[in-house]
């Protein structure tokens, strides 16, 4: 009974994952079984709690974030689970040895967007970016496997700049619910005001912003390169650098829109994502 619980807490993480990220979806079939189904489960939770903050209204954002901390607590526990999707976390945070403390930096993470809806630098964005996009590589690191603990500063790395893409990508929706994850400073930097992107306009100072955000983020592209080749498998391999490759051509997409991502949203079509895992494949450079 308690392996049929599990195996449907599984196949409801898929869904879930198939459904919201599809990026990681195409990727992640190439990972072997368990530990797809692991990063499944992991994704699940993520994105529940993520949803917790961006979909409800104010006085509940809270409560739920709260419901979710209290089942991390509950999965990390020696408490019975009824809850199947919550079975198949626990199986997998067991298995792969991952720790508590990811996940309670993770939800503070969660809750930083409840209280704070802009950074004055980019020291106090890296911390934002760091709960809840770092932490994901360092969970991440733990299906996948590395005999390295050095590898761990690569996977932050990675995930940091996968974070900071998602951001130039959103700015427009971010904006629309009363956040600007570019840093005020940055802003300042280049004559830029929170009314300069409200007004949806881009001149040559928000050019030179979108420059100076992108060659930051390529610059954690870049460092977290060394890391790849520390994880285990030529699968687990793969499926970090179709992904890493993924997230870059977001980048060049905002490049080839001269930067207007107010327009339409930066995104690569399923066609695109198939020919960069082919790029992928025919580089070689996961063996």
């Amino acid at each position: 009974m308690k392996e049929d619980g599990l195996n449907k807490g599984f196949l409801e993480a898929k869904k879930i994952t198939r459904g919201f990220a599809k990026t990681f979806y195409l990727a992640s079939v190439f990972l072997p079984k368990d530990k797809r189904l692991a990063s499944y489960a992991v994704y699940a939770l993520c994105r529940l709690s993520d949803e917790s903050v961006d979909s409800m209204q104010a006085h509940s954002k809270k409560e739920a974030l709260n419901k979710i901390n209290k089942s991390i607590e509950t999965a990390y526990s020696k408490t019975p689970i009824e809850d199947n999707l919550l079975l198949s976390f626990r199986h997998t945070v067991i298995k792969y040895a991952i720790p508590k403390e990811y996940f309670d930096e993770l939800i503070e993470g969660m809750r930083m967007d409840l209280t704070q809806a802009s950074y004055n630098n980019f020291n106090e964005l890296y911390s934002y970016c760091y709960r809840v996009a770092g932490i994901v590589g360092l969970i991440m690191l733990r299906i996948l496997g590395t005999r390295e603990k050095s590898a761990e500063e690569f996977a932050l790395s990675l995930g940091i700049a996968m974070q900071i893409t998602n951001i130039l990508r959103d700015i427009k929706e971010d904006f629309s619910r009363g956040r600007i994850y570019l840093p005020l400073e940055d802003l300042n930097k280049f004559s830029l005001s929170k009314e300069n992107i409200a007004s949806n306009k881009v001149n040559d100072d928000f050019i030179k912003l979108m420059k100076f955000e992108i060659e930051r983020c390529r610059e954690y592209y870049q460092k977290s390169q060394k890391g790849i080749q520390m994880i285990t498998g030529p699968r687990e391999r793969f499926v970090v650098i179709a992904m890493k490759e993924m997230y870059s051509q977001i980048l060049r997409q905002i490049e080839k829109q001269s930067y207007d991502i107010f327009s339409s949203r930066a995104h690569l079509n399923k066609f695109q994502k198939i020919l960069a895992v082919i790029k992928v494949i025919m580089r070689g450079e996961y063996l």
